[in-house]
């Protein structure tokens, strides 16, 4: 998925990324509701991880306006109250989850997981196109039967692929899925993650170059 954490406690926001991270999600971060919107406007996230008690514009007002449109991500608000009235606002609100601070990280990993799959039209667990196999679960890939070690950003790319069920995949938008703002569009990493996944998924070869369009696996 493409998340976006909002959280204006540096260490907090930095270690809820990193956990993401590891879980192959791609992550930005903003610490301030008006940066979050500005973000939203421009980027199609699957989920936002927000903080409710944000500086310049809060939280609510974020998630109202986040949720307004038919298109909006997933959003997963995290907040010091925890009290039963608290958590029903945050729901009132549009917000698709409500996690009280603390939080274990293995729970919050799991909430985002569940609203990923919420965010997909029903997308099963195992994913399977043309004798490929992947398990979203515990980022597991096989090819006819034979496992298929991954790297986190070839296993995103190649779910973006299995996922699009035939259709090309434009560069531009597994950069947008695959990975987080800080990535330079120009350095050709999709190509070189294309190559490298050919190469382990072996032969006959199974994803397919249009050139100006982008890439499909058959």
């Amino acid at each position: 998925m493409r998340i976006l954490v909002v959280e204006d406690e540096p260490l907090l926001a930095d270690a809820v990324a990193r956990w993401l991270r590891e879980a192959a999600h791609a992550v930005d971060v903003v610490a301030d509701g008006a940066s979050a919107l500005a973000r939203v406007a421009v980027n199609d996230y699957d989920l936002v991880v927000l903080d409710r008690d944000l500086p310049v514009v809060h939280g609510d007002e974020v998630c109202r306006q986040i949720t307004s449109t038919a298109t909006s991500p997933r959003v997963l608000m995290l907040t010091a109250a925890s009290g039963l009235d608290d958590r029903v606002a945050g729901l009132t609100l549009g917000a698709d989850d409500y996690l009280a601070k603390p939080f274990a990280f293995a729970e919050l990993g799991a909430r985002a997981a569940a609203l990923g799959r919420r965010s997909r039209s029903a997308a099963p667990p195992v994913l399977e196109r043309s004798g490929i196999r992947v398990n979203t679960h515990h980022r597991e890939v096989a090819r006819d039967g034979r496992y298929v070690p991954l790297s986190k950003r070839e296993f995103a790319v190649l779910v973006e692929l299995v996922l699009a069920s035939g259709a090309y995949v434009s560069a531009e938008q597994l950069l947008e899925k695959a990975w987080d703002e800080h990535i330079d569009p120009f350095t050709g990493v999709v190509r070189i993650t294309i190559l490298r996944l050919r190469r382990k998924l072996g032969d006959p070869p199974i994803i397919e170059t249009e050139p100006g369009v982008g890439y499909r696996i058959r």
